[in-house]
């Protein structure tokens, strides 16, 4: 059984429908790791895909449309895989959003994975992304800046915006340790599933956490920090910009806690 699954609307996708979609770029997404046929924080999942497409199209499917789309993607391929669910309107873009029609949904699956195992050095980059709240398609800038990154001897990217603030990664959320506390950076970002699993999971096992500014200049007073997305809820993060970050096994291991607290679920 392949693990690469790619249905539209709840059906295997033909070549034909999916040529018009080589190009297009109006368009939003969710990603996770499915184990088991089952993935953590499902209702975060459903709640950023209908959010998005009331923002960008004028109306979202019903969520159980959408896991009706997702359980027949999984019920084609393994237990263990990686998924994305993107919603496009076949109106195509360049022309204003009709609230008349309906969104589509292609669904594909891939091998699983379960990111870098890290540390990392993440360069330090002035980048805020357009519509940062929604997860978009089309976002040239990340892969972009993940280049420059690399190509300077680092192994990704992280954001500042205009204001100096820590924002986000190219696809990661960032978040860090003050020796008592989970950090959350305040600034424009998009929130991801995974923090927000961990996030609920960290204050039902009681453990503080603080929303805050975080500048380049704060980060020698800090204890350490991770990037976390679909992939895992955290890989540590040694260097960001020219400021070294020490080793916080306790922390990273905490956030690995977190999200195995989190019961999955079957769409």
């Amino acid at each position: 059984m392949t693990s690469s699954v790619v249905h539209l609307n709840g059906q295997p996708a033909t070549a034909d429908e999916l040529t018009p979609l080589a190009f297009a770029g109006y368009a939003h997404f969710t990603a996770a790791q499915v184990r088991d046929g089952r993935l953590r924080g499902l209702d975060l999942h459903l709640a950023r895909l209908r959010g998005a497409s009331v923002e960008m199209f004028g109306r979202a499917l019903p969520d159980e449309r959408i896991r009706e789309y997702l359980r027949a993607a999984l019920a084609a391929g393994p237990a263990d895989v990686s998924l994305l669910a993107t919603v496009y309107s076949h109106a195509g873009e360049f022309v204003p959003p009709r609230a008349d029609v309906e969104p589509n949904v292609l669904v594909r699956t891939g091998p699983p994975a379960s990111g870098p195992a890290g540390p990392l050095a993440l360069a330090a980059v002035d980048h805020e992304r357009d519509l940062p709240g929604i997860k978009h398609v089309g976002e040239v800038a990340k892969t972009y800046y993940l280049k420059q990154a690399v190509e300077q001897g680092f192994d990704d990217a992280a954001f500042l915006d205009r204001q100096g603030r820590i924002s986000e990664g190219t696809i990661w959320n960032l978040a860090f340790w003050d020796g008592s506390a989970v950090v959350w950076p305040e600034a424009e970002m998009l929130r991801g599933t995974m923090m927000g699993v961990v996030s609920r999971q960290l204050e039902r096992l009681g453990v503080p956490q603080r929303v805050r500014e975080v500048r380049l200049a704060d980060l020698p007073e800090l204890s350490g920090a991770v990037v976390m997305n679909s992939w895992t809820p955290g890989v540590p993060v040694r260097q960001l910009g020219t400021v070294a970050l020490p080793a916080a096994p306790d922390f990273v291991a905490l956030l690995h806690r977190a999200h195995e607290a989190e019961p999955p679920t079957a769409p």
